[in-house]
């Protein structure tokens, strides 16, 4: 069964079909669903819906690209609600540096107090980290993030990026985009990585991947994922599931 490890369910995308979609899951071969915050209104959500259903948990925090009006009242209720039982990580959080706003210096004062939040509740960490290589890399060294342990969302930078980051304790997430023909580096590194570093995830409604490229994205979907890595990896398709369902539930200690 499939573990999607990055997914936005409380998106408007949703908003039409959620509960009959997600009320199907389990029969699509979708055995868990981390939803993750992307700013505070996102998080509560994230977790509303993690009490509703059982196969589904969350994580609370906030995305670079909204940081700009973020407070530490914002990260008091983060660490409050840190504890709860359906609460797996801290994130996302990073550096998304394709929009000029908010600015560097806001969205690294962010990315340290996020990871800082983590270690003080115990948490793995969801990096997001666009367009910033060596800046992500550089804080995240510089913090012992490792730590905490976690995953980089929605991978993007080289291989050799990507087996730095394996060596530190962290998780490769790995979505859609990996069935993009363009997506030549990604396929790569995929390659090269062992499947024991790799997380499935969607981050839907986003990044659908083929035959599906353009569409809503959802959990049922990360099967052509699987297919597309054993492809790249010459295993199974049940290979690729059952090893990466493993390494989701040591991601987010569960079992």
């Amino acid at each position: 069964m499939i573990f999607d490890t990055h997914s936005h369910y409380d998106d408007e995308a949703f908003d039409e079909d959620r509960e009959a979609l997600l009320c199907n899951m389990r029969t699509s071969g979708v055995e868990r669903i981390v939803n993750v915050g992307a700013d505070i209104v996102s998080s509560r959500t994230a977790l509303a819906l993690a009490e509703r259903y059982d196969f589904m948990y969350c994580a609370l925090g906030v995305h670079p690209s909204e940081t700009g009006s973020l407070t530490e009242a914002d990260m008091d209720w983060i660490r409050e609600h840190a504890n709860h039982k359906k609460v797996v990580a801290i994130g996302e959080f990073g550096l998304d540096y394709y929009w000029p706003e908010p600015d560097a210096a806001t969205q690294k004062k962010w990315f340290y107090r996020q990871i800082e939040l983590a270690k003080e509740v115990q948490l793995p960490i969801i990096i997001h980290s666009r367009e910033a290589a060596a800046e992500t890399m550089a804080v995240l060294t510089e913090t012992k993030a490792y730590e905490c342990g976690g995953v980089i969302h929605c991978y993007s930078y080289s291989p050799e990026m990507a087996k730095e980051y394996v060596k530190m304790g962290f998780y490769i997430g790995i979505g859609g985009v990996v069935t993009f023909k363009n997506a030549k580096k990604l396929k790569k590194t995929v390659e090269e990585l062992s499947l024991g570093d790799i997380v499935l995830e969607t981050d839907c409604p986003y990044l659908a991947p083929e035959p599906m490229r353009g569409k809503r994205n959802d959990s049922s979907l990360l099967v052509h994922v699987a297919e597309k890595i054993a492809q790249l990896k010459r295993v199974s398709v049940d290979e690729v599931i059952d090893v990466t369902t493993k390494n989701a539930q040591k991601l987010y200690h569960l079992t």
